[in-house]
């Protein structure tokens, strides 16, 4: 029985341990910028709570429509009482009525257009939403893109700094350099090994990054495609006046503003008068059921507001500081975003300069490079100045690429700006 147990133990462990694989062997799953778009379209859930925001708005002017609407009531009831003296006696009734409101001011109405307006409102936040989650988005994206080119490029580096040891090492045993080179080209390969550890390190913290803005629980690794260009032109300055009024942002609150002009409409109507038709049916008896007869009744009711000690006056109040507010609220967003959409314009239309001026010094960094080398290997220059020259081609390799991060999370900043949502590539 021991043994059949301890068998049963080690295939269960040799199971296990010919499934599990460290985080480093898994499959790695690569997404391009479509794919991220689409995937965190369906599964943020900023963006799904944005959803029931919306549907909660067209709830709420459902429910205001049900003013208009005729209403319907009906009422049946019956009573039996008796004791061990007396024989039982019951009482029944029955009844049917309907109204419909007929006047009240245009109040109930204006309660149906600012619960619409409040819907658009709804709207046009959710749109925002969409904006923000598209920005957080792709700068995850342009982060691990970068960090899977920071890792190459100080692989890439490391390489060239143990050849250089080598031929140092090389140069150092027949006295040709002396052992401050050699310490020299040690630091540097030193430094070039953490660099690619920290490298790895940012990769690992680029993906687990991406993976919450794609509104992942649970994540493996990941890896991106794409390319260090801008998709939006540089050539034609924007107008910001237009842009500005057609973001979302800015819709949202002229949509809260309307919204409250209607409020304030119904706000003074509440001192108008209320006026019902109504209409039923019914009766009771005695005893008997079902009752003997049917009566039927129709009329008009009429209600006037005379005193509610103030509070009609305080709400429209109310509703017109609001209104007001809200005003000003408007116009303070559209200077905002004015002054964000020259700043976002500025900084990507910089970036993409900053790019082709870095790239010129690449390439004379890569020229100069090449030519020392060979100058170097003949003895031509020194190793002070070899090593300047090495030391400036790896400056300038990684100046390029953080220009071109940069340059892509300009271009997210300018998108985010102009409100660019998740349908925007």
């Amino acid at each position: 029985m021991r043994r059949s147990v301890w068998s049963a133990f080690s295939l269960i462990a040799l199971l296990f341990c010919c499934s599990w694989r460290p985080a480093s062997a898994r499959a790695t799953e690569t997404l391009d910028w479509a794919q991220c778009l689409a995937e965190a379209a369906g599964h943020h859930p900023d963006l799904r709570s944005a959803v029931e925001s919306v549907r909660q708005a067209e709830a709420q002017r459902n429910i205001v429509k049900g003013g208009q609407r005729p209403t319907l009531n009906a009422s049946a009831g019956g009573q039996r009482s008796g004791s061990s003296d007396t024989a039982p006696a019951g009482a029944w009734s029955y009844g049917v009525n309907a109204s419909q409101l007929l006047f009240d001011g245009a109040k109930t109405s204006s309660e149906v257009k600012s619960a619409s307006e409040s819907l658009k409102a709804s709207r046009y936040s959710e749109q925002s939403v969409s904006v923000d989650t598209r920005y957080a988005l792709r700068t995850a994206f342009v982060q691990l893109l970068t960090a899977q080119k920071q890792v190459a490029l100080d692989e890439q580096i490391m390489i060239k700094r143990k050849q250089d040891l080598r031929l140092i090492s090389l140069l150092y045993k027949p006295g040709t350099e002396n052992i401050g080179s050699l310490s020299k080209a040690r630091a540097d390969l030193g430094e070039a090994e953490y660099e690619v550890a920290q490298a790895k390190r940012g990769l690992e913290l680029a993906q687990v990054l991406l993976g919450t803005q794609l509104g992942r629980a649970a994540t493996g690794p990941l890896r991106v495609t794409g390319q260090f260009t801008a998709n939006e032109s540089t050539r034609q300055s924007p107008d910001f006046d237009r842009i500005a009024k057609e973001s979302p942002a800015y819709l949202n609150l002229t949509a809260q503003k309307d919204a409250a002009g209607y409020s304030l409409q119904a706000a003074r109507s509440a001192f108008m008068p209320l006026v019902y038709v109504s209409t039923g049916f019914g009766n009771s008896a005695f005893r008997q059921l079902p009752p003997d007869r049917t009566d039927r009744q129709a009329g008009i009711d009429v209600s006037v507001p005379i005193y509610a000690g103030g509070s009609g006056k305080a709400g429209v109040a109310r509703a017109l500081a609001l209104v007001n507010q809200l005003t000003a609220d408007e116009q303070s967003l559209y200077l905002s975003l004015k002054r964000n959409l020259a700043q976002a314009w500025k900084s990507f239309i910089d970036a993409s300069g900053k790019v082709e001026v870095q790239k010129k010094y690449l390439d004379a960094a890569s020229e100069r490079a090449r030519i020392a080398d060979a100058q170097y290997s003949a003895g031509l220059v020194s190793f002070n100045d070899w090593t300047i020259i090495e030391d400036n081609l790896v400056s300038a390799k990684k100046s390029y690429l953080n220009v071109q991060s940069s340059l892509l999370n300009a271009e997210a900043a300018w998108v985010q700006a102009k409100g660019g949502t998740l349908d925007s590539r």
